[in-house]
């Protein structure tokens, strides 16, 4: 039997077989951490959406989403009511407010709020992304999903945490 000696020790193959699981373990946590925060400890928020692309055959059935009261990007000139964002890309909060029964954004910083409702963003590639972009449905369900959205938009239930981490936990066609 040979087996690599490292600096005299014999490694043990459970050892390195449970080691490499707990890694993966941890990245995999890392990665679904704030779409899992934001659905077991975040408050419901709805907001206006819209379809921004069908579906993908190459991705399966979702359907990529744009948010009309939300920044698409952190350019001025796309979104004049808010301010255009000066250096380096990074984290950006967006805040919001309710106006006639959904939430809407009215500012955002590279600094975190102190009070209110906010989405945590990153602004790279000149583009926000929350988190929220695509929503996936059955096969079956994605074409009427699809069709509903293109006829009257729709209105998607958000759970956001304290940290502004969000989650899209139902989508519906605006009635």
């Amino acid at each position: 039997m040979n087996r690599t000696v490292l600096n005299g020790y014999v490694p043990n193959r459970y050892v390195l077989v449970a080691g490499v699981a707990a890694a993966q373990l941890a990245l995999t946590a890392t990665a679904v951490a704030p779409q899992l925060s934001a659905r077991v400890t975040g408050e419901s928020y709805l907001v206006r959406v819209e379809l921004y692309d069908p579906i993908d055959p190459f991705r399966g059935a979702y359907v990529a989403l744009a948010y009309p009261d939300l920044p698409a990007t952190r350019d001025a000139e796309q979104t004049p009511e808010l301010p255009d964002l000066e250096g380096p890309e990074g984290r950006v909060f967006v805040s919001l407010t309710e106006r006639d029964g959904v939430y809407v954004a009215t500012d955002w910083s590279r600094e975190r709020p102190e009070e209110g409702v906010f989405l945590s963003c990153s602004d790279g590639s000149w583009s926000l992304r929350c988190g929220i972009e695509s929503w996936f449905v059955p096969q079956d369900e994605a074409a009427e999903l699809e069709r509903e959205l293109m006829d009257s938009g729709g209105i998607a239930e958000l759970r956001i945490d304290s940290r502004g981490n969000a989650a899209i936990v139902d989508l519906k066609a605006r009635g």
